[in-house]
């Protein structure tokens, strides 16, 4: 398989990089799946578990919520703690990995991680994937019932924790894996390294234990792919505009005349380039008029959340910048960074204007998706101000129709790997449609 010149990107790295993008869900709280490894690794290790199986409960615990897109579907996973919509996050997140073969081991028990362990163990499954799949359960309720007194008393309102959690042996979870909870939870640091400061640097230096799975080309935009289905499921209005945007920005890259391995990072950046948006307020994305200047202050973050999420995956490079500076102006415009012209690259101006097109053509809260003509005044409007790139914008008025075609998904050379991973019947429109 094709290993993509100047990305050396580890599978570790990425696993990573998708809890903490999957974790802006919780806008208050960032660290949930951080936390959920942690506990899966440390219960896996009192129970004597190899070190492949305890870092398999580590990456399990990381990946468990990729299934999670918006804010209201995070606040009913956390608020009960038996909520009936649970399958809906559990079964997308089993499509999602299981068409990824370096992740496909983690569908089983991400699609089992809130079956009660009365109801588990009376599955076809094996007892490896019923058992990890319940060790990931107990450390999501673990965390879930002790979040409110991170950094505030935690010490304090562990025995309540445990109660609550021990009370549920047989029913909910197994009792071996609740025994070796009551192990290790005597011990006051387990409690202390859950508060955000310790957990953050525990996951960077896991990050640093690399897993020896570099990357092929085709396993990058896989879980670009993945990464871009999560982010575009955040509104109904933003579906398909992550992959929609890679495809423009591709084919502009090519009519440019990039060579193929640069087309190739400008794709894997456009698929990445909103990720940051998993951190912007469901109602802001939804609002049907234009947004106030607090609403509009949040929104102007996304970017740089897009850049803290990639500029941590080594390897990545100058793709991570790329994908942040999408919405910075040629002329010093824009937000967040406000990168000098010369610092502008032609990649990251391509996929600026790509992601322009794309939005205009789609259909948003406040108005409806733009034909061809309407979106071609707002690009050169925005050229001739210096905001975007004039070379750019000119070669998208040579080749308008057929970019209209690309950015709307009716060119039958577009990125027909996206319908082929995910148009899928058991979850398509799961998280938009379900009455929560």
């Amino acid at each position: 398989m094709q290993q993509l010149s100047g990305l050396n990107v580890d599978l570790r790295q990425m696993v990573i990089a998708i809890e903490t993008a999957v974790s802006l869900v919780g806008m208050n709280d960032t660290n949930h799946g951080k936390r959920v490894g942690y506990i899966a690794s440390k219960i896996a290790h009192q129970l004597g578990f190899s070190n492949s199986d305890t870092q398999f409960a580590f990456e399990l615990g990381l990946l468990h919520d990729c299934g999670v897109s918006t804010e209201q579907m995070h606040s009913e996973l956390v608020n009960h703690f038996d909520w009936d919509g649970a399958y809906i996050h559990c079964n997308i997140g089993y499509q999602l990995l299981n068409t990824f073969q370096p992740l496909s081991k983690f569908s089983v028990p991400i699609l089992h991680h809130h079956t009660p362990w009365s109801d588990l163990i009376k599955l076809d499954i094996n007892n490896y994937d019923a058992m990890m799949a319940n060790l990931i359960f107990l450390s999501d309720r673990i965390d879930v019932l002790s979040a409110e007194h991170y950094g505030k008393g935690i010490l304090l309102a562990k025995e309540q924790v445990v109660a609550s959690v021990t009370n549920q042996s047989e029913t909910y979870f197994s009792p071996e894996l609740v025994n070796a909870f009551q192990k290790i939870q005597h011990s006051e640091a387990f409690w202390i390294a859950l508060e955000d400061r310790h957990i953050t640097r525990y996951i960077w230096d896991m990050g640093r234990l690399t897993s020896n799975q570099p990357l092929t080309l085709d396993q990058i935009k896989h879980l670009s792919l993945i990464m871009s289905y999560i982010v575009d499921q955040k509104s109904t209005f933003t579906a398909q505009h992550s992959v929609r945007v890679a495809d423009v920005a591709k084919y502009l890259a090519s009519e440019y005349g990039l060579d193929k391995e640069q087309c190739e990072k400008v794709e894997i950046a456009g698929l990445l380039h909103d990720l940051g948006k998993l951190h912007t307020p469901d109602y802001i994305l939804e609002k049907t008029g234009p947004l106030n200047k607090i609403e509009r202050s949040i929104m102007d973050q996304h970017s740089y959340e897009t850049f803290e999420i990639l500029r941590h995956i080594e390897g990545l490079g100058e793709v991570a910048s790329w994908a942040a500076f999408h919405h910075e102006g040629v002329n010093g415009s824009g937000y967040p960074f406000h990168p000098s012209e010369s610092d502008l690259p032609i990649e990251a101006r391509i996929i600026a204007v790509a992601d322009v097109f794309q939005a205009l053509s789609q259909d948003r809260p406040y108005r409806k998706g733009m034909q061809v003509k309407d979106i071609l005044k707002i690009l050169n409007e925005d050229a001739n101000a210096g905001k975007l790139d004039k070379e750019i914008v000119g070669l998208v008025n040579c080749c308008a129709e057929a970019c209209f075609e690309v950015a709307k998904g009716t060119d039958p050379n577009n990125n027909q790997a996206y319908l082929n991973l995910f148009a899928k019947s058991c979850f398509q429109g799961a998280i938009m449609d379900v009455t929560l």
